[in-house]
């Protein structure tokens, strides 16, 4: 039997009043400014709103509607003086719900973005007027790819990585592109400071321009010499880890559902109450700590 998935939005969208539209949280005073209120700001001005706030309809039908996303875009049409926008409705009233399913543009897509607004015709500097940025900005954006390969490319696809670790992935080698990106996911780490100290632990015959010698700012040969060895040391870890994670995981499962039934038999827990207390709590607190899992933040 197939299960129908049930759709995030309503169909059609509704132009409501601002007024109409109840925010569920308090923007600081600051934000007006801060870079990203600068930026949506231009944007707007620009072309107006891309992304439709999200509302929710009030249970009873009537009353204002509950804003779920778009507090920033809100506050800025209060702000230009804008009395209405258009509005897309959830289905699902909970904003914390809704926020933990939004993802933010990643790198690697914001590129494709502005490719296909030059490709339809869209000069860049209007592009870069509604994104708030300089021409040499979004020609930079332009030429995010060029000289990363593809299956490191595809890696990074839905990542937040910053522009200038791209610039450290493009001195190396197509095979060393592919490993670093590995290595930073596994470490969720795709800083410009670790991207450029996987490069300075990059052996010179995986770079890109192989005779030209390795120059970091602070950092002797020897010191390089030694990162480089320190970094073979963890991708083998590293591979280790990844290797055995699946079965550790499964072993981890099946040893906490056992351990969930010694607790829930009660003969052995009173026997434990009474004979080793220490070990039934640490046993509790086993099981407990794995079935809330890893936590996402709010």
């Amino acid at each position: 039997m197939r299960e129908h998935v049930k759709m995030a939005f309503k169909r059609k969208s509704i132009f409501l009043k601002l007024e109409d539209i109840l925010p569920v949280k308090q923007l600081p005073k600051s934000v007006q400014k801060t870079r990203k209120y600068q930026q949506i700001t231009a944007s707007i001005l620009a072309i107006g709103i891309i992304e439709p706030p999200v509302i929710s309809r009030p249970a009873s039908g009537k009353g204002k509607f509950l804003l779920l996303d778009g507090h920033l875009r809100i506050q800025i049409l209060r702000d230009l003086e804008v009395n209405e926008v258009t509005c897309l409705v959830a289905t699902d009233d909970e904003a914390f719900t809704y926020n933990k399913r939004v993802n933010r543009l990643a790198t690697i897509q914001e590129h494709k973005m502005i490719l296909k607004a030059i490709k339809d015709g869209v000069p860049e500097k209007r592009i870069a007027k509604a994104l708030d940025i300089n021409i040499s900005s979004i020609r930079q954006k332009r030429r995010l790819l060029e000289g990363i390969c593809p299956e490191a490319a595809e890696l990074l696809k839905d990542k937040h990585c910053p522009m200038n670790s791209f610039e450290s992935l493009r001195k190396m080698k197509p095979l060393r592109q592919i490993e670093v990106v590995e290595l930073m996911i596994a470490m969720d780490n795709y800083s410009v400071n670790y991207s450029k100290a996987i490069l300075a632990a990059t052996p010179q015959d995986q770079l890109v321009d192989t005779g030209k010698p390795k120059a970091v700012a602070g950092i002797s040969a020897e010191k390089i010499a030694l990162m480089e060895t320190e970094m073979a040391g963890l991708q083998r870890e590293v591979k280790q880890i990844e290797d055995s994670y699946g079965t550790d995981h499964l072993n981890l499962v099946l040893a906490r559902g056992y351990l969930d039934s010694l607790i829930r038999n009660e003969e052995i827990t009173r026997y434990l109450e009474q004979n080793h207390s220490e070990i039934l709590g640490e046993f509790r607190r086993i099981s407990d700590v794995m079935s809330m899992g890893p936590q996402e933040p709010r």
